[in-house]
């Protein structure tokens, strides 16, 4: 974009170029058109496009604020977008088949001294199922809330504080490790944990998602947040990779790079092997899932780090991008 030939109001306001305008109202009225369109009109679509609006138009600084975002906000948009087309429209849904590789490599059997069903091999997630307690439950809770507010607020540290170059490498890594793990639900669509022991192996198409473990948090606290979360998603079958098991990793791997302390990277490790166990606590996700996550993880950095980064042309990118924003 180009911030040379913006319009400087009074009360510090400064009206983006003709350009910049151009691309800013295309771009929200091509969203919310698709939006309305495919996925369904809901109110606060118009209210965050009208947010965006504002921002994007009243002020440079604002405006670039919103750029530096873009990152997280294209990641918002591509999750809503995934309910043009559901992925179980694409593959088959696996069920039986993730939950016997787990059975297979992490199962547990019940001791004949446990119950009637003596001898027969559960998987990690039920065996928590039978053995939840109230302090894990508050514990799990409290570290699911952390799974994307955390690396956000991560990242807008960043860049307030002027470490653009850790910022862009952390929010478009973030960006790309969840566009990978979307087209791989896609390509092996897999139902998590909660939905085999709700439903069984059967494929139940338009299925809804569920607070699982998570509503007992819920309970506990008298509140009703897990299920305001859950309650509307139709992205069921979206379990492998854990994603979930992604984003504190990814935090971490860029607290490595920027300028903090070692408290933040004490704290986000602990935040990350916290998010991995209530994963699987919960029965949101198999171990096999979280694994999953990581490797994507790790995969993606590298990529972006070792393969893209390394190409000429979007290298130049990026320092036009951080050079925008910085501004």
């Amino acid at each position: 974009m180009n911030v040379t030939h913006n319009s400087k109001l009074g009360n510090g306001i400064i009206l983006p170029s003709r350009k910049e305008a151009t691309v800013i109202i295309v771009s929200l009225a091509v969203w919310l058109a698709v939006t309305a369109t495919f996925v369904g009109f809901r109110p606060e679509h118009l209210y965050i496009a009208v947010f965006l609006a504002f921002m994007l138009l009243v002020t440079g600084t604002t405006r670039r604020l919103v750029v530096a975002l873009m990152p997280f906000i294209v990641f918002g948009i591509s999750y809503d977008w995934m309910n043009i087309l559901p992925n179980y429209e694409i593959n088959p849904v696996d069920i039986f088949g993730l939950y016997s590789a787990e059975s297979g490599l992490f199962g547990i059997t019940l001791p004949a001294a446990s119950s009637e069903v003596a001898g027969v091999i559960v998987t990690p997630n039920e065996w928590w199922a039978m053995h939840a307690s109230p302090v894990l439950d508050f514990l799990a809770g409290c570290f699911y809330l952390c799974w994307v507010p955390v690396p956000i607020l991560f990242g807008l540290w960043l860049y307030f504080d002027k470490q653009h170059e850790v910022y862009l490498h952390f929010s478009l890594v973030f960006l790309f490790v969840n566009l990978l793990g979307f087209a791989l639900y896609y390509v092996h669509p897999a139902a998590p944990p909660w939905y085999v022991a709700m439903h069984g192996f059967d494929f139940i198409p338009g299925t809804h998602g569920e607070t699982a473990g998570l509503g007992r948090w819920d309970e506990m606290m008298g509140v009703g947040i897990f299920d305001g979360l859950y309650s509307r998603n139709s992205n069921v079958f979206a379990a492998l990779p854990s994603l979930h098991a992604a984003y504190m990793l990814i935090a971490f791997i860029y607290s490595l790079k920027a300028r903090c302390g070692a408290w933040l990277r004490i704290l986000f490790a602990i935040i990350c092997l916290g998010i991995w166990f209530t994963a699987v606590y919960t029965s949101h996700h198999y171990i096999i899932d979280v694994l999953a996550g990581i490797g994507v993880t790790l995969i993606g950095t590298l990529i972006f780090e070792q393969g893209l980064m390394r190409l000429r042309g979007f290298r130049k990118f990026i320092s036009s991008y951080q050079k925008y924003i910085a501004e």
